[in-house]
């Protein structure tokens, strides 16, 4: 019996000695790129997440989406995961994402308003003129002559959803596919959406995906408008232009934005079962 017992221990501190003797090596994680562009329309240096697919091919042509809040700590991990997951389950081909990370969100997804509260309550906003600048002169060239690219894509939630709508009004040639999340159309008592058929009737009928959305729990107001913004889309008879609506029956201001772009890329990339 003690022998057993000696046998047993020498061969538990035999393992020991093997398992603390293995050699463990670390690497970093690496999903992508972090680049710094100095913009001389925002005098400013601008931070860029860049997710790159798995295999990434200088020689390949990919489409990127544009994120707006794309700060790591914001939503840039989350939504390249997401992009990942549709490419790997779903028809979404391997795509880039260029996380556009925020300095001054107020300042720049805003644009001017003469409403003293507003002024008073945001004093930094109504400069989304230049920040739509840097997006169509700096950085989409920037972006062009680094990686070859196919369809261009923005996701713009809440003062984001503010700055994609105009520009969809304003410059609907800057992007191919809008997703448009719970965007804040009550700001400057809700001039843009006035405008909106107005501007939508100049804009050109060409191929486009734009994706609206907001959440059961949201603030009233941004639901009504959320819808009106829908209905204004629907009404403007771009035969050329797939136009979704989404109400997140389960969610709020703070919870939408993952789930429901979720739910616009499988409106966009449905489900194809393997063949």
């Amino acid at each position: 019996m003690i022998k057993k017992i000696v046998l047993a221990c020498s061969i538990m501190f035999a393992v020991g000695c093997t398992l603390s003797a293995q050699t463990v090596t670390t690497k970093p994680l690496t999903i992508g790129e972090v680049r710094t562009i100095k913009s001389k329309t925002l005098n400013e240096d601008r931070t860029l997440n860049i997710y790159l697919p798995q295999g990434f091919d200088k020689a390949k042509s990919y489409p990127v989406i544009y994120l707006l809040d794309g700060s790591i700590n914001e939503d840039f991990i989350h939504v390249s995961g997401l992009v990942q997951f549709f490419n790997e389950m779903y028809s979404m081909p391997e795509t880039i994402v260029v996380g556009i990370a925020n300095v001054d969100r107020k300042r720049d997804f805003t644009f001017h308003t003469d409403i003293k509260d507003l002024q008073k309550d945001y004093p930094t906003t109504g400069h989304s003129d230049k920040f739509i600048a840097f997006l169509e002169k700096e950085l989409k060239p920037y972006i062009e002559s680094q990686f070859k690219t196919t369809d261009k894509y923005l996701f713009g939630q809440s003062l984001g959803g503010l700055l994609a709508t105009e520009i969809l009004l304003k410059k609907p040639e800057m992007f191919d596919n809008y997703f448009i999340i719970s965007p804040s159309l009550w700001w400057d008592d809700e001039s843009l959406l006035k405008q909106a058929g107005q501007l939508l009737a100049k804009s050109q009928d060409t191929k486009k995906f734009v994706y609206v959305s907001v959440g059961k729990g949201e603030h009233p107001v941004m639901v009504k408008d959320a819808e009106d913004w829908y209905d204004v889309l629907k009404k403007a008879n771009k035969k050329n232009w797939t136009v979704e609506y989404k109400m997140m029956e389960t969610d709020n201001h703070a919870t939408i934005l993952h789930r429901s772009l979720y739910e616009g890329l499988v409106k966009k990339f449905p489900y194809q079962e393997p063949k």
